[in-house]
């Protein structure tokens, strides 16, 4: 079979005989799904220093449109070690968030998560859902919205997006739990002027949530390990350009 994907990069953080830490660009699925996506598992296997049947194991996923460092293993028994250490809420997980608004204060939201057939989402409720715990920080406040640190204790499916949804500060571009499309401009800029021969784009038109660090015990010889991803260009963009209109 003919390598897939020639063309497309993906950046490792860390490799050994146990793991590959990668940093997950936004728009990329973590495994191959339906549709036909562009997914890390075939970019990885393209790689030329990895085998096409390479045996790239999930330890955790990060949503399609979310960015940052993520972690597979590469045996059986590195899976189960990492598993583990999820289920038993060792790993320390960190995410930067751009959020709708200004966040009052640091704190934590403790609201179970459960699936609503209804709405074909996740939701925050008080009853009959999985317990769910995510502590935050504010680190700036940008024009009309608030950069959070978040470290979610628990690992529920859109957990972030869900509770931030749920104290009215949904994530910046997150149009499935009540955050926009993109972030324009014009929106926020006094006298914003649209060039003549060019239509105006977007700051940023995907989740504005990236995966910033993650630290476990490595699965050879249980030694702390901690890795990071940078923030990707269009979120620091994003970020530079909302900071400098919070005066105007």
């Amino acid at each position: 079979m003919p390598r897939r994907d020639r063309n497309r990069k993906v950046s490792i953080v860390h490799a050994d005989e146990a793991i590959i830490v990668v940093d997950k660009s936004p728009g990329v699925l973590c495994v191959p799904g339906r549709g036909g996506h562009a997914n890390l598992v075939d970019r990885l296997r393209d790689r030329p220093e990895f085998a096409d049947d390479e045996p790239l194991r999930v330890v955790q996923r990060l949503d399609k449109d979310a960015s940052g460092v993520m972690v597979f293993a590469r045996t059986r028994a590195a899976q189960q070690h990492l598993v583990r250490q999820f289920m038993e809420r060792t790993v320390e997980k960190t995410y930067l968030a751009l959020v709708t608004g200004y966040v009052d204060s640091d704190g934590e939201i403790d609201l179970p998560i459960r699936y609503s057939k209804r709405r074909a989402c996740f939701e925050a409720t008080q009853e009959h859902g999985k317990p769910a715990l995510t502590r935050y920080r504010i680190l700036k406040r940008l024009s009309g919205n608030t950069l959070v640190e978040c470290r979610p204790v628990t690992g529920r499916t859109h957990q972030i997006r869900v509770h931030f949804a749920a104290i009215d500060h949904p994530l910046t571009v997150d149009p499935a739990y009540g955050g926009g499309e993109q972030v324009m401009l014009s929106k926020y800029k006094s006298g914003y002027r649209q060039g003549i021969r060019h239509e105006e784009r977007p700051l940023i038109d995907r989740l504005t949530l990236h995966a910033a660090r993650i630290a476990f015990a490595h699965p050879l010889n249980e030694e702390p390990v901690a890795y990071e991803a940078p923030l990707p260009k269009d979120l620091r963009a994003t970020l530079k350009q909302l900071e400098r209109l919070c005066g105007e």
